[in-house]
């Protein structure tokens, strides 16, 4: 889920402090804690003692290792939940005793939230929310926390707990709690667990990842996804290393193309052998949080005619019978070919079907730039190597 920077309103931010000050603050008063800190091993350390994790030096730079690539001991596997092939869900425990919650990953924000408790939006009250004073290790703010995404954004402000993604624990992890959220009254998740590299914020708050890779909880700064298609189980994000398991012949390394955001250089994208967008090389971002295969509006008609597609209000539908007949669609990155058929940028739903190929808002004199989002990540397994700035891609099993 693309994530785009704001700047509050002074008026905004006076609005939120009032939040602050009915639901949060003044009812946290009687809950606020400080959080205890236990000096314990940690996962490299005790990684070390058993002689698994490879030596890490400031001389040579990481690479991921063999043992990472297969040592169940070192990867942690997290379950995902796919619902409708539109979003991938997993769970995630916050606070002591944990309160659960379900929360999409996401590669194109840096984020953690979830729903307050006292929130006031009718989505809210359709989602579980946090109950602070329902934990021992909770520890309140009154810095506000704003984000916004393409289309929804929520306002809330900055907490601090622990974090549990199963066995994975993140102690005075800081997160926001929403008290207005716009446009997740539909979602099928709670919050949005964001996996994208830090960013500037007004709050300033680490992301979940990097607290793991800082506390030692994982043993290499590494994330990958295995998002299976047509069932609702079977899909994975895994920490701290990769499994050979998941994916077929070696990975493709790509590095990213600015350090700070998970964008790559794409060098075309082609059907039938003609190059109908990225003609002089343009960027795309691997997004985990975004359905679609989403691009500029030029690009995108052409494809649609390519493809006979027909507009029928906001979408693009397309004859079930072509799916048999249509090209692939070719990624071309870093000099390899992804290709994606027409049963991936095809989705047949309730009899009709749709073609996955949508417009994103282009800002003004930006350059071409894609989504790449889970039509394109269900066919390939990927790899996200922050040690060393860069993605790896090969075909999903």
């Amino acid at each position: 889920m693309l994530r785009t920077q704001s700047v509050l309103s002074t008026s905004m931010e006076d609005e939120i402090m009032k939040w602050l000050g009915l639901f949060g603050l003044v009812a946290l008063s009687e809950c606020m804690v400080i959080i205890p800190i236990t000096q314990m091993k940690t996962m490299r350390e005790t990684l070390r003692e058993r002689n698994l994790l490879t030596n890490f030096s400031e001389e040579h730079p990481y690479n991921l290792s063999q043992k990472a690539a297969n040592d169940q001991n070192i990867i942690y596997h997290h379950p995902l939940r796919s619902y409708n092939d539109f979003s991938y869900i997993g769970n995630i425990h916050i606070g002591t005793p944990p309160q659960e919650f379900q929360v999409l990953f996401d590669t194109g924000s840096s984020s953690l939230w979830v729903p307050s408790i006292y929130c006031q939006s009718s989505s809210c009250y359709k989602h579980n929310s946090f109950v602070p004073c329902n934990s021992s290790t909770f520890k309140a703010t009154n810095k506000i926390f704003n984000t916004n995404y393409s289309s929804t954004s929520i306002k809330g402000y900055l907490v601090y707990d622990t974090v549990r993604i199963g066995n994975l624990v993140s102690v005075a992890q800081p997160f926001g709690l929403s008290l207005k959220e716009f446009g997740f009254e539909d979602v099928p998740f709670d919050g949005i667990l964001g996996l994208g590299y830090p960013r500037r914020t007004v709050t300033g708050a680490t992301p979940i990842f990097d607290n793991l890779w800082k506390q030692g909880v994982i043993s290499e700064p590494v994330f990958a996804f295995y998002l299976s298609s047509q069932k609702e189980n079977g899909s994975v994000v895994m920490f701290g290393g990769v499994n050979r398991a998941y994916y077929k012949g070696e990975l493709n390394w790509v590095p990213v193309s600015q350090v700070g955001n998970w964008h790559i250089n794409i060098d075309s994208i082609s059907i039938n052998g003609t190059v109908v967008a990225c003609k002089r090389g343009c960027q795309a971002l691997l997004d985990t949080g975004t359905a679609f295969l989403r691009g500029p509006r030029g690009p995108v008609s052409k494809i649609q005619k390519l493809i006979h597609a027909r507009p029928i209000g906001r979408e693009h539908v397309v004859s079930c019978q072509a799916i048999r007949t249509l090209p692939p669609a070719v990624f071309t990155i870093n000099g390899i070919d992804y290709p994606v058929p027409a049963q991936a940028y095809i989705q047949s739903l309730s009899g009709y079907c749709f073609s996955n190929f949508l417009v994103r808002p282009q800002r003004v004199n930006e350059s071409e730039t894609w989504i790449l989002g889970e039509v394109f990540l269900r066919l390939y397994f990927s790899v996200f190597d922050r040690g060393n700035n860069r993605i790896g891609l090969a075909p999903a099993v």
